[in-house]
């Protein structure tokens, strides 16, 4: 069974400002709609590449040597052959399930905030930049935070000049939208 995404007009968010103008609704709601970028898409296919055109012949090249030379049975180097084989296996599956189900985000609003945006914000911390991916493309040192975030859901749907507040261990954090890009 398939699941579908449609586009949907949304109305005003909980905070009383106008939410994204549209958001894809699921119909299945059993199943989580997970979200790329073009640019994280790309990523995780050259991923998915070098597992299958590289990884895993190399795996099945050295179980092959094993086999050849008697040494599969129980023991320490067996053991991580087989483990690895079994971890590059659960990545692929894992990779082409994301990659056939996820829904693409190719281009986004420079008017608010949304998956793809580039955000500049400042708050007592300084200023920041952090661009707004899907929870599988998230890559902190390189300033990408995802759209489930506190900060990521509180952005969402905002314009250059508001503010957000994010509660934070620490306490309270409020974020100024300087640009979006």
């Amino acid at each position: 069974m398939g699941v579908a995404y449609t586009w949907v007009p949304q109305g005003e968010g909980s905070s009383g400002r106008a939410a994204r103008p549209y958001v894809f609704a699921q119909e299945d709601a059993g199943v989580a709609t997970k979200f790329l970028t073009e640019e994280g898409r790309a990523r995780l296919m050259d991923e998915l590449d070098e597992l299958k055109t590289k990884q895993r012949p190399d795996i099945i090249r050295r179980i092959q040597e094993a086999k050849e030379f008697g040494e599969l049975g129980e023991g320490n180097e067996s053991d991580e052959v087989r483990n690895e084989q079994a971890f590059i296996e659960g990545r692929i599956m894992m990779l082409e399930r994301l990659l056939k189900d996820a829904v693409i985000i190719s281009e986004h609003s420079s008017d608010t905030v949304g998956i793809g945006s580039t955000v500049r914000l400042h708050s007592g911390n300084g200023e920041h930049t952090f661009t707004i991916v899907g929870t599988d493309e998230i890559d902190l040192a390189s300033g990408k935070i995802s759209n489930e975030s506190p900060l990521g859901q509180a952005l969402d749907g905002c314009k250059v000049g508001e503010s957000v507040t994010v509660d934070t261990p620490r306490g309270a954090l409020v974020h100024e939208i300087l640009a979006i890009s």
